[in-house]
């Protein structure tokens, strides 16, 4: 590359965009002349186009980076970068084959950029661009997703944080639904003061528009705005008439989709068993709001309802051996049960499954709707503890009787183990995120399911092909049920559409053909042929999950194929960008949640999006994304870059590549950073109140993480670990467990199961997952604190609770954290504290501040 400068640009777009800079700078020696994001929605299908054009004001070559957050539900579907009058598009490809491009790169010594998921609801990814003296780049970007329905209304959501005043600033969004769009609400922090008067919205019969122009004043007069500009959102918020039962039933160039959301049907009383994780890993805030988000949904639930509650750690609880009706009485003693319940013990997920499923087959109820809620924070631990066994178990105990909806607490659940068993039974997953507002994330889940209207519901379309899903085990209301599919021979005056359910007790059909007065759409590649492919890969994507074998091959062989012809980014494929010859390549990858990706150096950064260089000569872009994810102890190994350009991201001054930790942050987006020497001996975990301590021998390099870990309680017992074999010593005998092995042991006050390379280890009220990886053909072990010990005077490395931090605009970052100003760089991290080792952008501090105090007062002399 080209000597000069490094400044960063970000965006976010459509239902979020953003622009970010990775420094102040106020003399503007860049600009971003003109951002616009345009999202057109048809048939609830939203295309958007984010397109920012950036101006190099200097004198000399500067790399400008090109930052994007995008909803995970979404497919990226076209990139292009336009440099000189010369375009540079993006091609999808398999993304075995573009690993191949990563790893050659790699194996030439290239370096690497990583990019993080963040948020709930947003992944992000960017690339750089070397643009000339006084020169511009235009980047655009395209991405696609179907609007789904929650509560009666589809939001389309755009956060815009700019870091400058934009003179040409343009958000627009054109809406156009057939029936009609009932309501049109725009809400957000952009929306209040000043800059509501830069907002025009018209609403006229099927369609509606929304532009939001402020100008360069009024970007800065918002609550969150200033100098560096707007900082807020924007949330579009409609619903469209609902004229017939049979919902809206369109065609376009022999593709249909159906839009099914009948609102004017009785409620059907529904028989609903709440399964409530009490193991000692909920202690603390989950427990307090799981049991405000019970109180809040038992009062919710009506007289006709029928419930059951039913509480488990390493033993499972009913509060009643039946289920009982929802009257006033009930709800009484109900509440007074779940404002009892406590945390404790192991987690037995199958037995409590087990337990709500005989709860619902024991009490029958003819009209009603039957439902299970499961609730947990972890792995299960004791009991049956062989996740392909408690699946299968889970299974046949339901038998397609009514939906299981898992609900994950936190970023330590196995989230692929739940969502596996909720697809496999009707239901999802959801992941319910710790933070401030988390007992109204689970009432808002309830809210969602509180309503059936229909159960077996079958979709039946004479005349049509490759359908999506057709057959829905239940039907709420504020939802909407959409099937696409392919007309036969494009015959539409031989294709119907039927609607089979059960309305309480009896039996409703509905049925419509395509009228053939109404105009067809004319142009190519319809928006409803685009919706079909995404709508198809979405679901063939769930369906991957829960198959093997051969099935599970042909199931993805059919997703790729269909991401290969609609070009969209997603876990099986990659998006290569040709850039300027003499640029590195870089690489990006989507996995599914839980999934570890593969390839060489980068082995453990699976989520987000994450771009690799390769080397100049062999110029592309890849893209990719997946879930969010952080826990709080990451590591990096950091490599040295091949530009001379000042850099903007902070790096360590040692010589060997330090170790990167993460501090998890209180109600905050992005975690705390800092590194660590390599080859140290540090205090893990000392709990003096329960005589349990846990040391830890770092290797010589980052890659190297934990060569051994000891952790020693009462007395003489200590537990050993290292790469080759597991110790366990009661003080008088010892035993050893080989890494291979599959093991259950338990005395009167330890617990120790292993399986897949992963030792789960209960002292009382603590527990510590220890994770055995190999990376570059060293193995080494990464220990995680799941459940703290309680009490004061905790202390060490893995024990650290969240900090609270603010952050101080200025011309460069800062945190306040107890009362002080730390200067930081926004960089990233690799988190080994799960499987997946998601990729996470953090802000990196000195280890002094990180620490709160010396370095070594972290270490010891002895294991």
């Amino acid at each position: 590359m080209m000597e000069g400068v490094t400044v960063r640009v970000g965006l976010l777009g459509l239902l979020l965009a953003c622009v970010t800079t990775a420094m102040a700078n106020k003399n503007r020696d860049w600009d971003i002349y003109s951002f616009h994001i345009n999202s057109t929605v048809t048939s609830r299908y939203a295309t958007t186009i984010i397109t920012s054009r950036v101006a190099n004001r200097m004198d000399q070559s500067q790399e400008i980076e090109f930052h994007v957050k995008i909803p995970k539900m979404a497919f990226i579907s076209k990139f292009k970068m336009t440099i000189e009058g010369q375009t540079y598009d993006g091609v999808v490809k398999q993304k075995e084959e573009a690993q191949q491009q990563y790893t050659q790169a790699v194996s030439r010594g290239q370096s690497a950029g990583i990019v993080s998921s963040v948020g709930r609801t947003l992944e992000e990814f960017k690339t750089s661009v070397t643009v000339a003296a006084l020169s511009k780049v235009t980047f655009e970007l395209t991405y696609e997703e179907l609007l789904k329905r929650r509560l009666g209304k589809y939001e389309l959501l755009i956060h815009a944080r700019p870091m400058q005043p934009v003179a040409d600033f343009k958000i627009d969004v054109y809406i156009n639904e057939r029936p009609g769009v009932n309501f049109l609400e725009i809400k957000g922090g952009l929306s209040t003061k000043e800059l509501a008067n830069a907002i025009t919205k018209t609403h006229a019969s099927s369609e509606a528009w929304v532009h939001f122009y402020p100008s360069k004043e009024q970007q800065s007069q918002c609550d969150s705005c200033g100098e560096q500009g707007l900082n807020g959102d924007l949330v579009i918020v409609y619903d469209v008439h609902r004229n017939t039962s049979m919902g809206e039933l369109k065609e376009s160039k022999g593709y249909f989709v159906h839009h099914f959301a009948p609102s004017d049907l009785p409620r059907i009383p529904k028989n609903v068993v709440f399964i409530i994780d009490r193991s000692g890993s909920m202690h603390g805030r989950k427990m307090k709001q799981t049991r405000q988000a019970l109180l809040k949904i038992l009062v919710d639930l009506m007289e006709d309802d029928h419930f059951g509650l039913i509480t488990f750690d390493y033993t499972v609880s009913a509060w009643k051996n039946e289920l009982l009706p929802a009257n006033q009485e009930n709800l009484e003693a109900a509440k007074s049960f779940a404002r009892h319940i406590r945390d404790r013990g192991a987690t037995d997920i199958n037995a409590a499954v087990l337990e709500g499923t005989a709860m619902l087959n024991r009490n029958p109820r003819e009209g009603s709707a039957s439902l299970l809620i499961l609730l947990t924070d972890g792995d299960p631990t004791t009991g049956e503890t062989n996740l392909k066994k408690i699946h299968k178990n889970v299974k046949e105990a339901i038998g397609k009787k009514f939906p299981l909806y898992c609900l994950g607490f936190g970023m330590d659940v196995n989230f692929e183990f739940l969502e596996k068993m909720a697809l496999e039974n009707s239901g999802v997953g959801r992941r319910i995120y710790e933070d401030s507002d988390a007992a109204l994330q689970l009432q808002g889940f309830y809210e969602e399911v509180a309503t059936p209207l229909l159960t077996d519901v079958q979709m039946v379309y004479v005349g049509g092909a490759n359908l999506t899903q057709t057959n829905f085990s239940q039907y709420y209301n504020g939802s909407e049920i959409v099937v696409s599919g392919q007309i036969t021979d494009n015959n539409i005056e031989t294709f119907t559409a039927e609607v089979i359910a059960i309305s309480k007790s009896n039996r409703v059909m509905y049925s419509e053909t395509i009228s053939t007065d109404e105009p067809i759409e004319a142009r190519p590649d319809s928006h409803i042929q685009r919706l079909w492919a995404y709508l198809t890969v979405k679901q063939l994507l769930d369906k991957e999950v829960q198959s093997s074998g051969k099935m599970k091959e042909k199931v993805k062989k059919e997703a790729l194929d269909l991401c290969l012809k609609y070009g969209f980014v997603t876990p099986l494929t990659s998006m290569v960008v040709t850039k300027p010859q003499g640029e590195a390549s870089q690489v990006a990858h989507k996995p599914k949640e839980g999934e570890k990706p593969s390839g060489s150096r980068q082995d453990f950064s699976g989520l987000g999006f994450q771009f690799m260089s390769g080397e100049a000569g062999y110029p592309g872009l890849l893209f990719d994304a997946a879930e969010d994810s952080y826990s709080a102890y990451i590591m990096e190994e950091h490599q040295p870059t091949h530009s001379t350009k000042t850099a903007t991201r902070a790096t360590p001054t040692t010589v060997s590549s330090p170790l990167r930790l993460l501090l998890p942050a209180e109600d905050q987006a992005l975690p705390l950073c800092y590194d660590i020497p390599v080859a140290l001996s540090l205090r893990l975990l000392k709990d003096p109140n329960n005589e349990l301590s846990m040391n830890g021998q770092l290797g010589q390099s980052a890659s190297a993480g934990y060569q051994k870990i000891v952790i020693h309680y009462k007395n003489n017992q200590h537990i050993e670990l290292d790469t080759t074999v597991i110790t366990f010593n009661n003080g008088q005998d010892a035993t050893y467990f080989s890494w291979s092995l599959k093991i259950n042991h338990k005395t009167d006050s330890v617990s120790l199961i292993l399986r897949d390379k992963e030792v789960d280890i209960t002292i009382g009220l603590t527990r510590i997952i220890i994770m055995l990886y190999e990376r570059n053909g060293i193995k080494f072990l990464w220990p995680v604190l799941r459940q703290r010990p309680t009490g004061g005077n905790i202390m060490g490395i893995v024990a650290r609770p969240p900090v609270a931090y603010e952050e101080v605009q200025g011309t460069t970052m800062k945190l306040k954290i107890q009362d002080k100003e730390v200067e930081v760089s926004r960089d990233s991290a690799v988190d080994l504290s799960i499987r997946s080792a998601p990729t996470v952008a953090c802000w990196l501090l000195p280890l002094q501040s990180a620490l709160q105090g010396e370095l070594s007062d972290f270490t010891v002399t002895q294991l």
